[in-house]
């Protein structure tokens, strides 16, 4: 009978030091069954509140003083061109319409799966395609009504900004049709974030399959990072393998479920501020005006003055040739991320 009686007192009282636990905004562990009574977790599952804190054990709390208000993924389509600069064939060698389905249903799973953790974030998906066919937009569509995602798809307008294309490049040669319609697609696609978004965007390019936490992921990090360093910045989705090819020094950060690292280069596909578009406005409408070499030649300019991040691993992968440094990332089973991402 003293057992039970005792037992109860020590129940009764662990009730009343997690309520006054929760009270003062504490988080306690219970370590001899890894749970966290505080939020009633366990203690492998995600206790950071997005807009108030990120919590890592055993690092403790970051207060987070930058929140995300909303999301705008621009995506660039076109499934009338299989490469942009290359013949060669994709892994799994398949119509330029497949790995822009499977970027479009892997990118609406990760909004879904985001909005049920940044409840007090807005999401909208625009799509900018330019020559693909009716049958194809209508796939897109159907895709994203179903996703219960908010949306619009807008048609390229190709001539009002590829009359503002230099013909010759930085290497001295003609600029190709397919390059002068991916640097107009890239032009709206900031003009567009300039109108329309008020906090964060997301330019990504149709090849792109992303993992199901990529998005939630991603914007615990921009919340934790920013809050940290007191700065807006750069994020990209994928760990890209030519970063690799050079020992270099860089930053390690902690995220929610991924480490990243400081980056000075990438592709056309990244996350940033509006406030990052508007005071870079000028550099980044000359990759739209001029080809360079590199093409992303502005961006890494930007990146020598801004903080930009890439996870390892990679949250997001870039499905190009398999012999190519630029895109399929290491560490990471492809068929899988292939497979689970089928329209």
């Amino acid at each position: 009978m003293l057992k039970i009686k005792n037992s109860q007192e020590k129940s009764f009282y662990k009730k009343i030091f997690v309520k006054l636990c929760r009270l003062l905004g504490y988080e306690i562990i219970d370590q001899s069954n890894f749970s966290i009574p505080t939020s009633g977790r366990d203690i492998n599952e995600s206790i950071s509140i997005p807009g108030k804190r990120s919590i890592t054990l055993p690092l403790g709390k970051v207060e987070i003083t930058r929140p995300v208000k909303s999301l705008d993924i621009i995506l660039r389509t076109c499934m009338s061109v299989n490469m942009l600069s290359q013949s060669k064939k994709r892994i799994f060698e398949k119509n330029k319409e497949e790995y822009t389905k499977r970027t479009l249903v892997s990118i609406a799973k990760s909004v879904n799966h985001a909005k049920n953790i940044f409840k007090d974030t807005k999401f909208k998906i625009y799509i900018i395609d330019h020559n693909s066919k009716k049958n194809q937009i209508d796939t897109m569509r159907n895709i994203l009504q179903k996703s219960n995602i908010n949306f619009e798809i807008l048609n390229l307008k190709l001539d009002k900004f590829s009359s503002q294309i230099k013909k010759i490049n930085e290497e001295n040669k003609e600029v190709t049709p397919n390059q002068k319609s991916n640097m107009s697609n890239i032009h709206q696609s900031f003009l567009l974030s300039k109108e329309k978004s008020e906090d964060l965007i997301y330019f990504v390019e149709d090849d792109y399959i992303h993992e199901t936490i990529s998005l939630s992921e991603i914007l615990y990090t921009y919340e934790r990072i920013a809050s940290l360093t007191k700065q807006e910045l750069i994020v990209c989705p994928a760990d890209y393998p030519y970063l690799y090819t050079q020992s270099e020094n860089t930053k390690i950060f902690l995220g929610e479920n991924r480490h990243w690292r400081q980056i000075n280069q990438t592709l056309c596909t990244f996350l940033t501020s509006k406030k990052i578009v508007e005071k870079y406005w000028n550099e980044l409408t000359s990759m739209c005006e001029f080809e360079h070499y590199p093409f992303e030649k502005p961006l890494h300019n930007i990146y020598k003055k801004e903080l930009c991040v890439s996870p390892i691993p990679s949250l997001a992968v870039h499905f190009t040739n398999i012999n190519s440094i630029y895109g399929l990332s290491p560490n990471v089973n492809w068929k899988k991320l292939w497979n689970e991402n089928e329209s």
